[in-house]
């Protein structure tokens, strides 16, 4: 009977477990992220595809997205906090996954009949369908931003209640999923594009957002149903309004205070003075511009404001696994053999880092784990610049940096030596672009020592460790600090902040891109992680003090201010 009864026990714990709301956010964002990475991955290859093997497609998509979410980062975080939470998601999810089926079926239109679109019109027809590729995938892409912080920054808050604990094992768990997802979704479309072709890459990607939006919309409606807290959103300064004018008939009537009922009337004499105002076209029309300023002045008037600065300077850097460093690295004579295994150690450290910041945020407490991590970031990132020092490293300031530049705009480019400006793009092939020339990557002649690119990447994915407990550290600090009503401005924000760095990190590349400037790039990365680490260091001494933030034994942590939202005021 105990036997039976423990079972019991058991299968409904675990029943428990896989309808309760958190299990069904971390399905629902499972799915999404998974189609997420799927589509980022497919159409950078798509847009490279389509245009000849040339990345200008892949360029002006990039900017576009990045100015995009740059510009509009407050005014979607704006109309997240404005509107009930179910719309909000509801609403983002069908548009991000209704502009990928768009976009893949207008590109499986484009890739059947390219040659026959090409006639009309003397190309024209054709750049239109790279102008609404481009644009619709930027729709989806600000779609997804909306979702993001939607789930991730609001609702993730409320179903975790007011338990800090709670919180942080739930942005952990998220975190992995984005990891585990990030590695294995490209990996999935990547070989059905390899074994297939673009058209049934785009075939499967639309047919994937179809399946999924239809799951993830039950799913959200599901934990909408589970947590009667999500129905509920402060701070609707419209609502406030109303509120004062239906009450005031009512106080005049009970003949409540002829004075509080004079003050009531003026300040609705102002509201009607106002109205016109409010009404006209031009103020409609400066709505947004507004908007956006009152975001990043909500943005910086947070006391975490330094704490969400670090994290944008941490984006300012060439230190990751993305297409700077990987062409970086196929100029050192790597292949994607190898690339594919460092990505995939990269990955693990990512989760390592996550991981580890749930055990010692219970251990030191959130904004102590902030400033273990980025000291453990810096202290890894000092390998990179030893790699730049290191036998094997092809820096060397004596080229200049603009040289690849001067060349292209001069025309001189075969006037130059081959070796001063080597290959150091990669395209969909695993072809470096040497100009208008694609040369396998094992063309490359041999390096006399591969101990600066080991060092490099022995760097960056240790460095993984403390970047990914140092983004989950800043990410409740926001979520625990920043008051219900501007959860999603401020994320807004943040988001825009992140991108501008990002933005400013590709044209530091743009600017240095031959492989002898990438030295250069790999000290001037580590000079902004160490800036934003410094920053933290300045919020956390002046949340803490020094003592608190000093103070690592038991007794005295138990003296200590809890790292709660408590403990931190809301604005300076």
């Amino acid at each position: 009977m105990d036997n039976a009864g423990s079972k019991k026990r058991c299968c409904e714990s675990v029943q428990e477990f896989f309808t309760s709301p958190k299990f069904l956010i971390y399905l629902g964002h499972g799915l999404s992220t998974w189609g997420d990475r799927m589509w980022n991955f497919a159409v950078a290859v798509f847009l490279v595809g389509l245009y000849g093997n040339s990345l200008l497609l892949t360029a002006v998509y990039g900017l576009v997205v990045a100015g995009s979410v740059l510009l509009l980062g407050a005014i979607i975080g704006d109309w997240v906090d404005k509107n009930p939470r179910l719309k909000v998601a509801q609403t983002s999810l069908v548009v991000q996954n209704f502009s990928v089926i768009l976009c893949g079926i207008l590109l499986m239109v484009v890739f059947q009949f390219k040659e026959q679109i090409a006639e009309l019109y003397n190309g024209w027809i054709l750049t239109c369908c790279y102008i609404l590729v481009i644009s619709i995938a930027n729709i989806a892409n600000l779609a997804s931003t909306a979702m993001a912080i939607t789930i991730q920054r609001d609702w993730v808050v409320v179903v975790a209640g007011q338990d800090s604990s709670k919180l942080a094992d739930m942005n952990a768990t998220v975190r992995i999923i984005d990891q585990l997802t990030n590695i294995l979704a490209p990996m999935l479309v990547g070989q059905i594009m390899s074994f297939g072709s673009n058209f049934i890459g785009c075939g499967f990607i639309a047919g994937w957002n179809l399946c999924s939006m239809c799951l993830e919309y039950g799913l959200l409606w599901k934990v909408y149903q589970k947590t009667p807290a999500l129905a509920l959103k402060a701070g609707k300064k419209e609502d406030d309004q109303e509120l004062k004018q239906l009450n005031f008939p009512k106080e005049l009537e009970n003949g409540k205070g002829t004075v509080e009922g004079s003050q009531l009337m003026n300040e609705m004499a102002v509201v009607e003075a106002d109205s016109p105002k409010k009404t006209s076209c031009c103020y409609q029309i400066t709505e947004p511009l507004r908007t956006i300023r009152d975001g990043w002045v909500a943005y910086y008037n947070q006391s975490i404001f330094f704490a969400g600065m670090s994290l944008s300077f941490l984006y300012m850097t060439v230190l990751g696994f993305d297409c700077i460093t990987t062409g970086y690295a196929y100029t050192q004579g790597l292949n994607g053999s190898v690339l594919s295994l460092l990505m995939g150690a990269s990955a693990v450290s990512g989760i390592c880092g996550t991981v580890a910041f749930t055990w010692v945020r219970k251990k030191c407490g959130l904004i102590r784990t902030g400033f273990i991590s980025g000291v453990v970031q810096l202290s890894c990132l000092v390998l990179c610049v030893a790699s730049v020092f290191a036998p094997g490293s092809p820096f060397d300031l004596s080229i200049s940096p603009f040289q690849d530049i001067y060349s292209h705009l001069t025309g001189d480019s075969g006037n130059l030596p081959e070796a001063d400006h080597p290959a150091s793009m990669l395209n969909i092939d695993g072809l470096l672009v040497n100009g208008s020339t694609a040369l396998p990557a094992e063309e490359l002649p041999p390096l006399q020592s591969y101990l600066s690119v080991s060092l490099l990447f022995a760097g960056v994915i240790a460095a993984r460790i403390g970047l990914w407990s140092f983004d989950l550290t800043v990410t409740q600090l926001i979520q625990e600090n920043v008051i219900e009503s501007e959860r999603g401005v401020i994320n807004g924000v943040q988001n825009s902040m992140n991108y501008l760095l990002d933005l400013l990190h590709f044209i530091m590349v743009i600017l240095a891109p031959n492989p002898e400037a990438f030295g250069l790039l790999v000290i001037l990365s580590v000079s902004f992680v160490a800036m934003g680490h410094i920053m933290y260091f300045r919020f956390a001494f002046k949340s803490l003090g020094r003592r608190l933030f000093l103070c690592c034994s038991p007794e005295q942590k138990a003296q200590a201010l809890p790292d709660s939202p408590s403990s931190l005021p809301t604005t300076v």
